[in-house]
């Protein structure tokens, strides 16, 4: 690893579910504390050939960008990773001959469709009864590196995982109207593959952080199709599918030296 790395993978989660499947992928995870700071950090490791690597995770205080974003800097700064990981579940915005339940989502693209301007309805395409809404959509790109990694996995008798290699679309709501999806997602990028709360602020804050500057990956699974549908009922599932892929990927395919 660089030297000026202190970590090899810092592992981000949103929710109780996701940092518990997490933790369940190593048994030996120990708690860090730092001086000032109230989040809990856990640290474990890992060897691969002959050398031990460190992996570190939390979760947020919050669901949502605001604390993703203060939690990935505080991250970078305290911890030096190599790799920023997020790692949880996500919604799927396919029909289910295309997407199923614990489907894993690696975005190449991530963007924010919730930044925007408010305004009448006459006065764009995108309409929710009297109130329109004009997006000013922003995006950041996964390393085209990585893309290729992930790419290599696929078809592989080794990986047990499914994964959609596409854009996610980031917000600071949750999503249970297909209406949103179609309208407001969908009619802006119609190829997205899924949509959450967190992965475009942990991307943005990795690659505009000081350096060195951390390669940020997300690694998603659907639970849900953002419609009235939506449930808990695959969350569980959809977290396995995630961490046990981030896992995977760590240990196999990432470039760790």
């Amino acid at each position: 690893m660089d030297n000026n790395y202190k970590t090899t993978a810092f592992i981000i989660t949103a929710v109780v579910i996701e940092t518990t499947s997490i933790k369940s992928l190593y048994d030996s995870w120990k708690r860090i504390r730092v001086e000032g700071d109230s989040q809990a950090y856990y640290e474990t490791y890992f060897e691969k050939d002959g050398r031990r690597h460190r992996i570190i995770t939390a979760q947020q205080s919050v669901m949502g960008m605001t604390a993703a974003t203060v939690l990935t800097m505080k991250a970078i700064e305290k911890f030096r990773p190599r790799y920023v990981i997020m790692s949880g579940i996500a919604a799927g915005t396919g029909d289910e001959a295309k997407q199923i339940y614990g489907d894993v989502i690696v975005p190449d693209v991530i963007w924010d469709y919730s930044t925007g301007k408010f305004v009448g309805p006459d006065e764009t395409e995108i309409r929710f009864g009297d109130i329109g809404f004009l997006p000013r959509p922003r995006s950041v790109y996964t390393d085209e590196k990585i893309i290729d990694i992930v790419k290599s996995t696929m078809g592989r008798e080794d990986n047990e995982f499914h994964v959609h290699i596409g854009p996610l679309a980031c917000g600071s709501s949750v999503v249970a109207n297909r209406a949103v999806v179609e309208k407001q997602v969908l009619s802006l990028f119609p190829k997205t593959v899924g949509l959450d709360m967190e992965s475009y602020s942990v991307a943005f804050a990795c690659q505009n952080s000081t350096a060195p500057q951390p390669i940020p990956i997300i690694i998603k699974s659907i639970c849900d199709f953002a419609n009235s549908e939506k449930s808990d009922q695959y969350q569980k599932f959809a977290a396995y599918t995630s961490s046990g892929y981030v896992k995977y990927l760590i240990e196999n395919y990432l470039p760790l030296e």
